[in-house]
């Protein structure tokens, strides 16, 4: 059997067996989600559930993966993350705490050499960050944990996004032979694949900031490892195309609410989930449509690393006016359409 399907499987199983205890332990920690204005959910939901999914990712590397010190890097910087998320699912940490002990788990990674050191261009020139290395990977760490987090919305949205985009980065790393990022994306989408049981409509727990931006923390630090040994833009693009969604729907909550005179980590009700939901979907039928979206963007990843950089960039663009066009009908950038928080 493959390792990255024995990673899979045990992260899957793991996830699967661990959620109903750790559901039971946020009812008696009293870490539960209680409802609010912008919230969707009508009754209290515990959270906690990204332990499983830490714990699952955890034990399927610990099994299939040699610790290599790029691995090591990985997990100590998940780790923290995983322990900020678990204090803030406890404790609601202020905004700007939470974004410090980001970076934190940031610079871990990049103390292990993980980094963003240069990347080609379409012409298959290469372009070296130099001094600039360190804060761009902390800034594409960051940005990243942030996307999963902010689209952490809807029963079963971030974990099946989070599984959609880890698959995808699985498909290419297969394509291009690096095995060591299919045994992580294959970890990583088993113990979201198996949290997701408890947490698809109607959720039984929600993931917490401790699954979110866990998830988002490590798409962002294996798509490194893998741009590292391709030394190719594409291992940068595609998980921006996988994770395209919840990048998009932060891109737009930024500009909406700067262009309403609001602070940018204000919470607000326009993001696409809650448009969707105005519309007139159920939790249901607009979760598996964002399914079909991420989806649709994971194959779009997939084409651009099987064809010319013409056609690549040919691709990219027709993304980018669909994406455009789809964000202006559905009113995503009026900051007047968001129902704001009390």
């Amino acid at each position: 059997m493959p390792d990255y399907i024995l990673a899979f499987l045990i992260a899957v199983v793991v996830a699967y067996i661990l959620t109903p205890g750790i559901i039971s332990l946020a009812v008696k920690m009293g870490a539960m989600d209680a409802p609010d204005a912008r919230k969707v959910h009508k009754s209290p939901i515990p959270r906690l559930g990204g332990i499983g999914i830490y714990i699952a990712f955890m034990v399927a590397v610990l099994c299939t993966v040699e610790l290599t010190q790029e691995v090591i890097g990985l997990l100590l910087g998940g780790t923290i993350i995983a322990i900020v998320g678990i204090i803030d699912d406890l404790k609601n940490l202020p905004a700007k705490v939470k974004l410090l002990g980001q970076i934190l788990a940031a610079v871990v990674l990049v103390s292990f050499d993980v980094r963003i050191d240069f990347i080609s261009d379409p012409f298959g020139d290469m372009i070296y960050f130099e001094y600039l290395a360190i804060p761009i990977t902390i800034f594409w760490v960051v940005g990243l944990t942030n996307t999963v987090n902010l689209i952490d919305g809807l029963d079963g949205l971030a974990a099946g996004v989070s599984t959609i985009a880890a698959i995808t980065i699985l498909l290419v790393a297969l394509q291009q032979d690096y095995l060591l990022i299919a045994v992580l994306t294959a970890a990583l989408a088993g113990g979201a694949f198996g949290f997701l049981q408890y947490n698809f409509n109607p959720a039984k727990i929600f993931m917490g900031d401790t699954g979110s931006m866990f998830l988002g923390y490590m798409l962002a630090g294996i798509s490194i490892i893998g741009a590292v040994k391709s030394a190719a833009t594409i291992a940068l693009i595609v998980p921006i195309f996988a994770l395209g969604l919840p990048i998009l729907d932060t891109a737009f909550a930024i500009v909406r609410r700067y262009r309403g005179g609001v602070p940018i980590f204000k919470p607000d009700r326009g993001h696409l989930h809650h448009r969707l939901l105005d519309l007139g979907f159920t939790q249901r039928q607009a979760v598996l449509l964002m399914y079909v979206i991420s989806g649709v963007l994971g194959l779009s990843a997939i084409a651009l690393t099987e064809v010319s950089s013409g056609i690549a960039i040919l691709i990219i663009i027709a993304v980018i006016f669909a994406v455009l066009f789809g964000a202006k009908k559905l009113g995503i950038f009026d900051s007047k359409k968001s129902i704001r928080m009390h």
